[in-house]
This record gives C-alpha cells, sequence and structure tokens, in this order.
C-alpha cells in the first residue's frame, strides 16, 4: 500500500494501469492491520497527559483508531507528514482516498513540511470529505482539527562533527588534486524517479552544449544511492545518458560527468561536499532534502552557491538558494552559469543567509516547535468557557502574601487606551507613579511585555528603576536594573522585511487613512484610520497574500486590534513569560494582564506550566524555553543576570515552581465598548 499506492500519489506519479482490485484490497488490509497493531500498542501505554506524535504516511490510520481505542481518555494526537501532500486533484486519485483522511482527521494536530502541502491537505478535506474549513483547521463533525507546518532540519552539531574528523581532510586534498583547475558540481540522490537524477543530466546536457566555454572545465560528480525500490530501467536510463554525455563532451582525457551509483562512506561524503564548488537538486518532489543543508554547513569556508529545485520541502527555508523548475532545462543550464560566475561577494551573502537558516532551523526546534504547536492547539481547545470577571480581593490577599512577585503587563490597551494616533498613547502621572512603587518593592519582579519599540519604552518608562522591558514581541529586552538592550535580531534572517513592506506599502497606498509603521524587527500596517468596513477588508486580503508568503519566508502573520503585523518566525510574547518563569522559579505571585489577541500566548504560557500538575502529586515543574536553543545569546544573558544562583547549570533542565494556580492571575482587560466575559486562556477579565 505504501510504496505502490501512497508514495506514488504524494509525489505526483500516476498509478499503475495493471492495479487490479484484488491486489487493492489486500494491500489495504495489510496496511489497516499493521495500522491496527501500532494504535494498539501506543493504547497499551498510553496514560492521560501524555502526547502522542505519529510521523509519516506509514500510518495514517493510527491516529483515528487511537482515538477510538482510547475514546474515554481524550488523547493528545499530532501527526507529521515528512513527505509532500499534493494537490487535491491528485490526491482523490487515491482508491481509499475518504478513509485515509478520514484517519489523518483523528489528530488534534496534522503537520506538514511546507504550508502549500498543509493547504492542499485542507482542500482534499473540503473538496473529497465534504467537511467545512474552519480558521486554523478543519471541522470534523464540531471537533477542529488544527493545520500547521514546520520545515524539518538536520542535526548541525552532528555534521560539524563528522565534517571534522581526521578520516576527511586526505580525501578532501585527494579530490583537489585529482580535480585541480575543475569546477565540481555535486549531486547525491536516491535512484527513483522523484529526486530528478534524469533532469539534472539533462540540463547538465544542455548546460555543455550553451555554454562551450566550459568545455573541459566543469565535472560533474552524481552519486546515486542504491536503495531497494531502484528501477532497473531508470539505471539503464541514467547510464545511457551518461554514456551520451561522456561521448560527445568528453575525450579519452577528460569526461564531464562521473556517475557513481554506490553507497560512499560518509568521510567521502563530507570531503565531497567540502571540494564541491556548486551543488545541484533537481528533485521533482520531494518533502525535505539533507544533502541540501548538509551542504550548506560544509561550505562555511568555500561559500558554494545552491541550486535547488523549487518544488523540495527545503526549498521554503533555504531562501537564498538559486531556485529552479527542474523540467526547464535551459533555466537550470542558465542557473549553473551564472552560480559558477558567481562573484565571491554575492557568494558570501547567500550563504551568510542560508548559513543562519541552517543553523537556526534545526531538528531539535523541529521537535520543540511541533510539541508547542500541539501544546497550543490543545489551549485553544479548552478555551471553551467564558471568563469570569476578576476577584479583586484574592489578587489583593495573595498579593500581600507572597514573599516574591512576578508581574507582566502589556502596554497599549492594557496601561494606555487604544488611541488612533500609536505615537500619542503616553503613560499617564498616576501610571508612572504606580509602577515606580511597583518597581521598587524588592520583592517585585516587574515586566513590561509590549509590541512597541524599544526607542518609545524607553523614552516613556525607562526612567523608571527597576523596571523590565521587552519590546517588538520579545526581539528586544532590557532586564531590571540594567540600561542595556539585548536584541535578538542579530540571530534571524531579517532579509524579508523588504518584500512585506512593499506589500504593506502597496495597500497603505489603497486604503485612505490606513499607514504602515516600521520597527526594527517588524512591520505593521495599521488601518483604525481608515473606513472600518473597506479596511478591514483589505486588512483580510493583505494578511491571505502574506500567509500565502509563510512557506518562503521566516515569518509569523499577527492579526491585531484594527492591524496586521509581520514578525520573524518564533518571535511572541509567549516566549518572554516561559523564560520569566523559568528565570524566577521562586515567584509565589503571578500576575499578567493584556487586552489584545498577541497577549494570549502569555496566557497560553502562564497556563501550560500547570497542565500536567495535580493536586498533591509533587512539585510543579517549569520547563526552558525553546528560545534557549534558538538563541544562544539569550540563555547566556539569563545566565549572567542569575545572581542569586537560581538556575541550573545546565539550562535544558527544569526548574521547580513555587507558584500555586490560586495565586496566577491571567486578566484580560476589556474595553468598555467589548463588555462582556470572553472567550479566553485569561482565568479573569477586568472591565475598563
Amino acid at each position: 500500500m505504501c510504496k505502490e499506492y501512497l508514495w506514488p500519489i504524494f509525489h505526483y506519479l500516476s498509478l499503475p494501469d495493471n492495479i487490479s482490485k484484488k491486489s487493492e484490497q489486500a494491500a489495504w488490509e495489510a496496511y489497516y492491520e499493521t495500522n491496527l497493531i501500532y494504535a494498539k500498542k501506543v493504547a497499551s501505554v498510553y496514560k492521560p497527559g501524555d502526547l502522542i506524535w505519529i510521523h509519516d504516511y506509514h500510518l495514517l490510520l493510527v491516529p483515528e483508531m487511537l482515538r477510538e481505542l482510547l475514546k474515554d481518555q481524550s488523547p493528545h494526537i499530532s501527526l507529521f507528514l515528512h513527505c509532500p501532500f499534493p494537490s487535491s486533484e491528485f490526491f482523490r486519485c487515491l482508491p481509499r482516498r475518504e478513509a485515509l483522511l478520514d484517519g489523518m482527521l483523528g489528530c488534534n494536530l496534522v503537520c506538514f513540511q511546507a504550508h502549500s502541502y498543509a493547504r492542499h491537505f485542507l482542500s482534499s478535506c473540503v473538496r473529497v470529505n465534504g467537511y467545512e474549513a474552519r480558521l486554523g483547521g478543519v471541522d470534523v463533525k464540531g471537533r477542529v482539527v488544527h493545520l500547521a507546518h514546520c520545515p524539518i532540519g538536520i542535526d548541525v552539531d552532528n555534521v560539524e562533527h563528522d565534517r571534522t574528523q581526521p578520516g576527511v581532510a586526505p580525501k578532501i586534498e585527494a579530490l583537489r588534486r585529482v580535480y585541480a583547475g575543475k569546477k565540481i558540481i555535486v549531486g547525491r540522490d536516491k535512484l527513483d524517479p522523484t529526486k530528478g537524477v534524469l533532469p539534472k543530466l539533462r540540463a547538465f546536457e544542455r548546460f555543455l552544449h550553451d555554454y562551450p566555454e566550459w568545455a573541459d572545465k566543469v565535472v560533474l560528480m552524481q552519486v546515486t544511492s542504491p536503495s531497494p525500490g531502484d528501477s532497473p530501467a531508470l539505471a539503464t536510463k541514467v547510464s545511457e545518458l551518461v554514456d551520451q554525455i561522456n561521448g560527445t563532451y568528453g575525450s579519452l582525457e577528460f569526461q564531464p560527468v562521473h556517475h557513481y551509483h554506490q553507497t560512499i562512506e560518509r568521510d567521502e561524503y563530507f570531503a565531497l561536499l567540502t571540494v564541491a564548488d556548486l551543488a545541484l537538486i533537481t528533485s521533482r518532489r520531494d518533502g525535505m532534502n539533507t544533502t541540501a543543508m548538509e551542504y550548506v554547513i560544509c561550505q562555511a569556508e568555500a561559500k558554494g552557491p545552491l541550486i535547488v529545485s523549487e518544488f523540495t520541502g527545503v526549498s521554503s527555508v533555504l531562501s537564498k538558494a538559486v531556485k529552479i523548475n527542474p523540467w526547464d532545462l535551459g533555466g537550470v543550464a542558465r542557473a549553473i552559469d551564472s552560480c559558477l560566475k558567481m562573484p565571491l561577494e554575492e557568494r558570501e551573502a547567500r550563504h551568510n543567509v542560508l548559513y543562519r537558516a541552517v543553523k537556526s532551523q534545526t531538528a531539535s526546534v523541529w521537535a520543540h516547535t511541533n510539541i508547542l504547536k500541539l501544546l497550543e492547539s490543545l489551549q485553544g481547545e479548552q478555551a471553551t468557557q467564558n471568563t469570569p470577571l476578576l476577584n479583586e480581593e484574592a489578587v489583593v490577599t495573595k498579593y500581600a502574601a507572597a514573599k516574591r512577585r512576578l508581574l507582566m503587563f502589556d502596554y497599549d490597551g492594557t496601561l494606555t487606551p487604544i488611541v488612533k494616533d500609536p505615537s500619542a498613547a503616553t503613560p499617564s502621572g498616576s501610571l508612572l507613579k504606580s509602577l515606580e512603587v511597583l518597581a521598587a518593592d524588592p520583592r517585585n519582579i516587574v515586566y513590561i511585555i509590549s509590541g512597541r519599540d524599544g526607542a518609545f519604552l524607553e523614552e516613556h518608562l525607562g526612567h523608571i528603576p527597576n523596571l523590565g522591558m521587552s519590546a517588538e514581541h520579545g526581539c528586544f529586552l532590557r532586564a531590571p536594573g540594567q540600561s542595556k538592550w539585548t536584541s535578538l535580531t542579530d540571530e534571524l534572517d531579517m532579509d524579508w522585511k523588504k518584500d512585506v513592506t512593499r506589500i504593506f506599502r502597496y495597500y497603505e497606498a489603497r486604503t485612505q487613512g490606513a499607514f504602515v509603521e516600521k520597527k526594527v524587527s517588524s512591520v505593521t500596517f495599521h488601518y483604525r484610520n481608515a473606513d472600518p468596513v473597506f479596511g478591514l477588508f483589505q486588512a483580510k486580503e493583505c494578511q491571505a497574500m502574506l500567509e500565502s508568503m509563510q512557506e518562503s519566508l521566516p515569518i509569523d502573520v499577527l492579526v491585531g486590534k484594527k492591524n496586521v503585523e509581520v514578525r520573524p518566525a518564533h518571535t511572541n510574547k509567549g516566549e518572554i513569560v516561559r523564560r520569566l518563569l523559568y528565570q524566577h522559579p521562586d515567584a509565589e505571585f503571578c500576575m499578567c494582564a493584556g487586552d489584545d489577541k498577541t497577549d494570549e500566548d502569555m496566557f497560553h504560557s502562564m497556563a501550560r506550566i500547570f497542565s500536567n500538575s495535580t493536586p498533591g502529586g509533587g512539585p510543579t515543574l517549569v520547563h526552558p524555553p525553546a528560545s534557549f536553543s534558538t538563541f544562544p545569546s539569550l540563555a547566556r544573558a539569563v545566565k549572567e543576570e542569575d545572581d542569586e544562583g537560581a538556575l541550573p547549570e545546565d539550562l535544558s533542565q527544569p526548574v521547580e515552581s513555587h507558584l500555586d494556580p490560586s495565586a496566577t492571575f491571567m486578566i484580560a482587560i476589556e474595553a468598555l465598548e467589548t463588555a462582556g466575559a470572553k472567550m479566553t486562556m485569561a482565568n479573569a477579565v477586568l472591565e475598563r
């Protein structure tokens, strides 16, 4: 079932013409039974509160089976599909298409390599099974299944270690001696139709024909790794085409194509990636291509360019790779010529962006992000009851009894009213006095967590001693008692701002009253001064365009009050709250107040620390935030601030929190015009 039906369709290959009902039935029964065995085994060891993470197309029926086997326990299930997901027009060719979709929709979260794959899946659910699309997911008989995308990465540390092993250097020198004076193009693929080995060879042949000045100066070293599913017919075609190219453009002394159909040793592999002048990846369909990422790491010194097919899942991460359509042989040939002539300055600029992308989107970050997305989807499901009004007496009582307090406040709409001109939202005298009193108490840790830029917060609140501040949704931090800001943007790829600003300017020019606000780490389209109906229409259209770009740009699109904001991926207010809860485990009282959708991230983070706690079940553990692994400089700064030794030496370890749920207040500030308890992760509403 997997290799005969699912794998071809998922990679846009047609099913064979000789399929019989009997063989299809037998394949389905074997697939169903295998999935049932897995589901029963997982159900036998499942405990309430466990997270179940299922991988790839081999086990697509397991989620629904588990939901049936554990129907009284409401299991938390996530599925990550490592391969592409085809358009609905192709997926519907599968004989068991409805059952496969229902199997996947047994999850709480279905996650894909790329945004387009999630979009195709949603279309299939609507067109094939007749389900309705909902914001962020699919409505399956009243239950919302969330959809997300998160490109997988590689173990960068392991690659860095392997490429510096003693056996690599001699092989590098040997390759350089053999191919002295030649440009080396490297390719490494499995020998199957989706990897595009034949198109690569044809494009290289076209390159030698169109650019004769490269004759005897370029060699293509193509490694095809053997696998059990190798096609003898494809292998014959590849060999014949290699002979044809070498016969036409080679000589007794030189052959332009060196084809190795074998498994090469790790030392040889990393030596080849290191000496290469160009990597050429022409996959027709591919979920992830590790060779592309490993090549970027191995080119840390040489800065060789990378050509990658736009049909690979990894192409969205490697934004500065040269993208090609593998069916356009002339375009691939032009790309090869351009890359071989690329000046060092451009190569360095491109490689620096690629290197940062590979280093930041590691396998570890991918795993953490997937778990966080599942938890966030679960928190969203739990936010289904009206939030009660704040019990002010309980707040005062718990505050007075606590020896250590953590206070976190949003700015706009929480400490100051929402105004049409953002620069007019200045703090009142009474607010400044209150913050000064709170920050002066040695038992208090007070933070302003805002989407504002650091300059605004510094101007209006920077004079208050011991007041901590987080600007631009966590991209800039200033700890209490310090004057220096910590910037996380130095470790992020910010090239996306040009494209986003251009889109916002387009809608600004066509929406009277709208304006664009640019910050160091984000860009915001404001339409609060525009006609409310037309402004919302334009904002939704703009939002849809930006969300379609998330596959190729490392961004998050955030919809706020009368604005659409774009910021770097993996930065939000929730991460700041997670860090502060981890950094101050001795806090016995915690208050977090906000008014906007962006503040729900803060409430999620606070609620999450008690999600696995039970009364009398032991201490509450706070796990380190994902931002420590994403931003090493942040982890170092937090360690330097730990004067009291409250944190462990290893910041990957959890800490024991003194917090009790009864002394934790998540307060949603509600404006009078929208009064009424609202659906939110907050545990209390305060009407302003």
